[in-house]
C-alpha cells in the first residue's frame, strides 16, 4: 500500500480520510494540524506541517476545505511541494467519472459525484459531494465545486473559484476566476468579473 498523509485536521479532512480509506490502496500514516484534534476515524495526530520531516513519507492529501482566502490554501500546498511532497488525486469509488475525462493533482472527487465525458478538472480542486458535472465543462486549479452543485455541459469555471452548495450553472456558462457563488444560485449568464454572486437568477453583490 502506499503511504499517504491527510494535511488538516477539521471536518473536510474526515472526509477525505473517509473516502481514502475506501479506495483501499493507500495505507494514512496520519494527519497534521496546528493542533492535536485526537484520532480522527482512527487515524493519529502526527504534529504541525513544521514537523512533517519527522517521518519517511512523501505523498500527501489535502485535508483543507476551501478557505475565504485561496492564497492560504495555496501557501500551505506549495510548502508541501517545496518539501518533496507529492499530490495524488483522490476519486471516491462510489463516484461516476466516466471516459474521456482529466483530473489534476491533489484534486479530491467525493462520494456521489457524477462526471461526465469531455470534462477536465484542474490541480487542487474539491468536486464534492453528490455534485454534478456534465460534458465538457472546464474547472481551472482550487476550484471548490460545493456539495449538490449541478452544472450543465460546456460550463467552464477559473481558478479559485467557490461555486456554493446546492448551486445550478446552465449551459456554457463561464465564471471567472476569484468569483465565490452563493449558497443556492442559479447561474443563467456569464460572471466574467471577479467577485461574490448569489441569487436566483445569479447578480453581483460585491468584489
Amino acid at each position: 500500500m502506499e503511504e499517504i498523509i491527510v494535511i488538516g485536521g477539521g471536518g473536510h479532512a474526515k472526509v477525505v480520510i473517509s473516502v481514502l480509506k475506501k479506495i483501499g490502496k493507500y495505507k494514512i500514516i496520519g494527519y497534521t494540524d496546528i493542533k492535536n484534534q485526537g484520532p480522527i476515524l482512527g487515524i493519529e495526530y502526527i504534529g504541525t506541517d513544521e514537523e512533517i520531516n519527522n517521518y519517511n513519507v512523501s505523498m500527501a492529501a489535502i485535508g483543507i476545505g476551501v478557505l475565504e482566502n485561496f492564497k492560504i490554501r495555496h501557501k500551505i500546498v506549495n510548502n508541501y511541494i517545496k518539501k518533496g511532497f507529492t499530490f495524488p488525486s483522490i476519486l471516491s469509488p462510489y463516484a461516476i467519472v466516466n471516459e474521456d475525462v482529466s483530473i489534476g493533482e491533489g484534486t479530491v472527487i467525493m462520494d456521489g459525484v457524477v462526471i461526465n465525458s469531455g470534462t477536465s478538472i484542474g490541480n487542487f480542486s474539491i468536486i464534492n459531494t453528490r455534485s454534478s458535472i456534465d460534458h465538457d465543462c472546464e474547472i481551472g486549479d482550487f476550484v471548490h465545486i460545493a456539495p449538490g452543485v449541478t452544472l450543465s455541459g460546456g460550463v467552464q469555471i477559473g481558478s479559485n473559484s467557490l461555486i456554493g452548495i446546492g448551486s445550478t450553472v446552465i449551459q456554457y456558462k463561464t465564471i471567472a476566476e476569484n468569483c465565490i457563488i452563493g449558497a443556492g444560485a442559479v447561474i443563467t449568464k456569464d460572471c466574467l468579473e471577479s467577485g461574490k454572486y448569489a441569487g436566483i437568477p445569479i447578480k453581483r453583490i460585491y468584489e
